[in-house]
């Protein structure tokens, strides 16, 4: 009986492949392609585009990150809107739902290393029916999509051709949901600042899209009577979210009422600074341009871009429960608890732990990468603007690392150093958060060797 030649291959691969490399190649194939398509000369309507152009597009909208070198709604013809949307949505949800979604409804099996990357990306509670939950993402999503399409179509209607208008409004639909900020608007949502309908339906598909969909699955389950308590999960990410959206919402407000907004009737103050306060933690719309905001109005807005969305959900930051647990190990430590414990739970320590390694990791990710951008400007510039990209440097990493894709203006002047750096740090934020979550998971379930102890001085 001959040995099958593939065997010792397949073993190898299995021992290599990690579910966190999984995941990365699974996202580094699609970037790829996109930027392939997107190289094209039927994706371009004005002028083929450059091919580091092309893998910036492809990386910003398959990270969900929004930034753009390009003019979307001007330089891509409808075939590369179309690639872009595909991107999106599929770097939403990510590759190994939908493969893992796909796989099951069509009776195949699934492999260990798939259930690892779901139950770590959608479920925080093992023995949880992740089938059932994935079904579910895929109904919300195009239920939810939809809704927002026909809603927005009815704001956008008498702008254009009626196939036109359907177009705006169903990309502006996926691009919300998914926490993009990709617009084919040449200044965004700059032209509807106070357009009530198009503020509110886009914010809400924003916020749904980034509190997770464990967390939509427990509430819908919790109104219809068939969950009788929320989950610890799902009231930090509702309160932390509220709370995050209220005080940027207040500080915005308070900030900006004598300086951007200082002209503005009192409903537009307000939903230009709801507007931004949603949109600056993942989703990077815009109704006013972001580099007249006020230092102060930035500082806000890149606290809420690092911290992002929930986990689950099609945002990316450190994420608001790891915000949430950090504050809350601060609170019980200053009330002299050894444990960080909320709502007469405690907090599991390995969950403390995992959380203080993203938010550490992501925070030098973005220094990093500033430097990187900070030092290969071009020396030709006086020292005065050269100070001045300080900020703004600081600001486009932290928007990139955070897939939020918000700009003060500098990401269409940057040289091809600077983009692939950006590249890299997009990348990062969407993958990185989730594969070094997955990768302290994995490693926690094996053992681990303690030696005597010895004590360091601190603070």
């Amino acid at each position: 009986m001959s040995r099958n030649p593939f065997i010792p291959l397949r073993l190898y691969l299995a021992r290599r492949l990690t579910p966190a490399r999984t995941f990365i190649l699974g996202f580094i194939f699609v970037i790829l392609l996109g930027t392939v398509l997107l190289y094209l000369p039927s994706s371009s309507s004005q002028g083929q585009l450059s091919l580091i152009d092309a893998l910036f597009t492809s990386t910003s909208a398959m990270c969900i990150t929004g930034l753009a070198v390009i003019d979307i709604g001007k330089d891509l013809s409808l075939c590369g809107q179309t690639v872009t949307l595909f991107l999106m949505q599929v770097g939403g949800l990510g590759i190994t739902t939908f493969s893992v979604l796909f796989l099951g409804m069509m009776g195949f099996g699934v492999s260990v290393k798939s259930r690892d990357i779901v139950q770590s990306t959608f479920i925080h509670t093992p023995g949880v029916d992740f089938f059932h939950i994935l079904k579910s993402v895929l109904f919300y999503t195009v239920i939810i999509e939809a809704t927002g399409t026909a809603l927005l179509f009815l704001c956008f209607f008498g702008d254009a051709e009626i196939g036109s208008v359907l177009w705006r409004a169903f990309y502006h639909a996926v691009s919300a949901f998914n926490n993009c900020g990709y617009s084919i608007f040449s200044d965004s949502l700059m032209s509807y600042r106070d357009h009530l309908g198009v503020n509110i339906i886009i914010t809400l598909l924003i916020i749904i899209g980034g509190i997770g969909f464990v967390v939509i699955h427990e509430v819908v389950d919790h109104v219809k009577g068939r969950k009788k308590r929320l989950s610890i999960h799902t009231k930090i990410v509702i309160i932390t979210t509220f709370v995050l959206i209220a005080a940027g919402t207040i500080l915005i407000y308070a900030l900006e009422r004598n300086h951007l907004m200082k002209d503005l009737t009192v409903l537009s103050r307000f939903l230009v600074a709801f507007f931004q306060s949603v949109t600056a933690r993942t989703c990077g719309f815009n109704t006013v341009d972001v580099g007249t905001l006020t230092n102060d109005s930035i500082l806000i807005i890149i606290i809420l871009m690092f911290i992002g969305a929930s986990p689950g959900s099609t945002g990316g930051g450190v994420k608001t429960t790891s915000g949430a647990i950090l504050f809350l190990l601060i609170w019980n430590r200053l009330k002299g608890s050894e444990h960080v414990n909320v709502f007469n739970r405690t907090i599991p320590q390995e969950t403390v732990t995992k959380t203080i390694s993203i938010i550490f990791a992501s925070a030098f990710s973005i220094v990093l990468i500033t430097s990187v951008l900070l030092l290969t400007q071009s020396s030709a510039l006086p020292p005065d603007r050269s100070r001045h990209f300080f900020l703004e440097y600081l600001f486009e990493a932290v928007s990139a690392f955070g897939t939020v894709g918000l700009s003060m203006g500098v990401t269409p002047q940057m040289n091809v150093t600077q983009k692939i750096a950006t590249i890299l740090l997009m990348f990062a934020g969407r993958v990185g958060p989730l594969t070094l979550a997955l990768a302290l998971t994995l490693a926690s379930r094996k053992k681990s060797i303690a030696y005597a102890e010895e004590t360091v001085m601190v603070g």
